[in-house]
């Protein structure tokens, strides 16, 4: 086994979004690597204990999760709570899972402010959304983890099966 794989606990079926909804992935992969046991599951938000539901958040401003981490940008909920040091928890406790796990490779829903990897939405809570990282995603990929979005399991696939 080549390594395992992080994954967002909503795209495997649990309902942790902030609205109390799931967006369950299907897929043959999902099912291969549950049954090889190399998924390891985690909503980052809930292991920095925020609850479900809870209110929509995003990084203010147009930023990334780049900018939170190095302390330039915050993530707001749409009520105008600051919830910047709860999603870097969540991120330090997805990053100490992975590799407390031997985590390789991470699997992540997209748009969230935590595990987006290919575009965020853009602060403003109007739908507008941009290219790229969520504080988790931002985090692992610093830590060498190779990040996919839920788009992108495909390219994952081809990836862990190139790698032998």
């Amino acid at each position: 086994m080549t390594g395992k794989i992080l994954v967002s606990a909503c795209l495997m079926g649990h309902a942790v979004r902030y609205d109390g909804r799931a967006k369950p992935l299907h897929h043959p992969a999902i099912d291969r690597w549950r049954e090889e046991g190399r998924l390891v599951t985690i909503c980052p938000e809930l292991s920095a204990g925020m609850v479900v539901p809870r209110p929509p958040a995003e990084i203010a401003d147009g930023a990334g999760g780049e900018d939170v981490l190095a302390g330039t940008a915050r993530v707001m909920e749409i009520s105008g709570g600051d919830v910047t040091e709860a999603f870097r928890q969540a991120a330090d406790n997805a990053l100490a899972l992975a590799e407390q796990t031997g985590c390789r490779y991470a699997l992540l829903i997209d748009g969230s402010p935590s595990c987006g990897s290919g575009f965020i939405y853009d602060g403003t809570f109007s739908g507008g959304r941009h290219a790229g990282h969520g504080v988790t995603a931002a985090l692992l990929k610093r830590a060498g983890i190779e990040v996919y979005s839920d788009r992108e399991i495909d390219r994952l696939v081809e990836r862990i099966a190139a790698a032998g």
